[in-house]
């Protein structure tokens, strides 16, 4: 039997990118679709490469029929699931896209996203969506909190290192280089060609990064510590894509050997051969995440380097990953797709 779903903000880039993926899905199947600034028109007047589909029409939130679905994506702005999500009857599942529910503690969610968290009383049947981590508490959840695009990719670095007690926790830094899509599709004078076009430009400098409220609580739990790492992010002229460069205290062989053991049997993180790095391009429009290691001509000194699309493996790849176990289809149903090249 297939699975009805609906995409509540589906006017934006995720919820695109959910669409463009559920289309070979062999399991789901779209029954309503949601842009509220855009309700009343077809996908194909809104996004023309969805045109060959037959899609619902874009309807208000307030006009959706629950009855019948069987799990929804919240790809809305952050800060409207809080509101949405309490009003979706239990039998629905909810994988959301945004950072509502990333951060289980509401002191944390004020200081990082600067107001009061408008549902903390869900919060505590909410499950942190990064699957390769999550995996059995996902299967039983009902409500999913999908990672930042930007903290999965440190992550996906650096979790298994600090579980292995191989670096030292006191000395991570991260160098974060993000494509212009993770900004969403709303008009924003610094994202126009005239202003990105031949440049790269640092932002949430000296530790502002709303991404590091995920990296203190994951690193911390794992950690049974405090870990506060040092991140600068760099925006790039491209459009999707993630490189995350970690540069770390650490014999660069234990860092090596403590990914490749950590990742060895999941489908969609690769640990490239010792020394060999990964690129942007690898990883386009696909589900995977590629991770690299080297020594540094400084002994006792290693960098570790993640690449995976911002929109697929780190959005909405992930959020079909997740839906995936929660409808108890295959983890990996819809998402094989080779990666885009060149």
């Amino acid at each position: 039997m297939p699975h009805n779903i609906a995409i509540l903000g589906a006017s934006g880039y995720t919820g695109a990118e959910l669409i463009r993926l559920i289309s070979v899905h062999p399991s789901f199947r779209i029954v309503a679709l949601t842009g509220d600034r855009k309700a009343g028109q077809p996908m194909a007047s809104v996004y023309p490469h969805l045109r060959h589909m037959d899609l619902p029409d874009l309807i208000k939130i307030e006009d959706l029929d629950y009855s019948g679905i069987d799990l929804v994506f919240c790809a809305l702005p952050h800060a409207t699931s809080q509101a949405v999500v309490p009003s979706i009857p239990n039998h629905v599942k909810i994988v959301d896209l945004s950072a509502d529910f990333r951060l289980r503690d509401g002191e944390a969610y004020a200081a990082w996203y600067g107001k009061p968290h408008a549902a903390l009383e869900l919060q505590g049947e909410v499950v942190y969506g990064l699957t390769e981590f999550y995996r059995q508490d996902i299967k039983a959840a009902r409500i999913v909190a999908g990672t930042g695009c930007n903290a999965a990719t440190g992550q996906f670095a650096l979790r298994p290192l600090i579980a292995a007690r191989v670096i030292d926790l006191d000395d991570i830094i991260m160098d974060l280089k993000a494509a212009v899509s993770g900004a969403g599709r709303s008009l924003k004078e610094h994202l126009l060609l005239a202003e990105l076009d031949e440049n790269v430009k640092p932002y949430s400098v000296g530790g502002t990064h709303r991404h590091l409220g995920e990296f203190d609580q994951e690193f911390s739990k794992i950690a049974g510590r405090d870990v506060r790492v040092q991140l600068t992010p760099h925006l790039l002229p491209a459009t999707r894509g993630i490189v995350m460069t970690c540069y770390l205290k650490g014999e660069a062989d234990a860092v090596f050997n403590a990914l490749d053991a950590a990742y060895g049997s999941e489908p969609f993180v690769q640990v490239l051969p010792f020394g060999e790095m990964p690129q942007m391009k690898d990883v386009r429009a696909s589900n995977f995440c590629h991770i690299g290691v080297a020594g540094d001509r400084l002994p006792g000194r290693a960098t570790v380097v993640a690449v995976l699309d911002n929109l697929t493996k780190g959005s909405s790849g992930q959020a079909i990953q997740n839906a995936n176990l929660m409808l108890g289809e295959d983890e990996t149903a819809g998402l094989m797709a080779a990666p885009v090249y060149p």
